[in-house]
């Protein structure tokens, strides 16, 4: 019942399936744009300091049910498990502002985290939604895969069925996991670039 009631958080608009492209200006090939952010903890990250690997970056929303699809399934938590342990970088980050949806204050965070069994490297704060305008993250979540040279190779859904159901992962390509074992073994990504779907960002 719980994930039945969790569409009415958001706002109609906010549920809408984002049908952009991931990246209005970025492009598959390019330079990633570093970027400085603080964690949950008040720490200081920035992409530079994960140079030489793969990172992952997934924007979210605690409260988005798209997000929950992810999460209450499991599902986000096993590629982060999977991923780190190979060494990827997977960084969440939450462009919500401040007093909108998904804006929680640090000790809510943890908490969250903590609930959900989240195992991202780290879970980093745009409040004023600076880094994902950098980006052009679109919605939550929106998936973007880097490799260790800092050039971005994927960006769009986390995988093919644009739905809030989570009984659908299991039948869809995830398009996060296939980019990363693709590049990973030395091969190019095939499906570099898609249409995020989601709620859309609170800025």
């Amino acid at each position: 019942m719980k994930r039945i009631l969790i569409p009415l958080i958001c706002s109609f608009a906010s549920l809408t399936l984002l049908a952009s492209s991931a990246l209005a200006d970025l492009k598959i090939g390019e330079t990633a744009p570093n970027f400085t952010l603080k964690d949950a903890d008040g720490k200081t990250r920035s992409l530079s300091e994960f140079s030489g690997k793969f990172v992952v970056l997934e924007w979210t929303n605690p409260d988005c049910p798209f997000v929950h699809k992810h999460y209450d399934s499991g599902n986000m938590q096993k590629l982060q498990t999977e991923y780190t342990a190979k060494g990827v970088v997977w960084l969440s980050i939450c462009s919500s502002g401040s007093g909108k949806q998904g804006n929680y204050p640090p000790a809510e965070i943890k908490k969250i985290l903590a609930d959900r069994k989240a195992a991202p490297t780290d879970y980093l704060i745009d409040s004023d939604g600076k880094v994902g305008k950098t980006y052009s993250a679109k919605s939550t979540p929106d998936m973007f895969v880097i490799n260790p040279k800092g050039v971005l190779i994927y960006s769009g859904a986390i995988d093919s069925i644009p739905s809030p159901e989570p009984a659908d992962i299991p039948k869809a390509t995830n398009y996060v996991s296939q980019a990363l074992d693709e590049a990973m073994a030395g091969k190019p990504v095939q499906i570099a670039s898609t249409k995020s779907y989601g709620c859309g960002i609170h800025y």
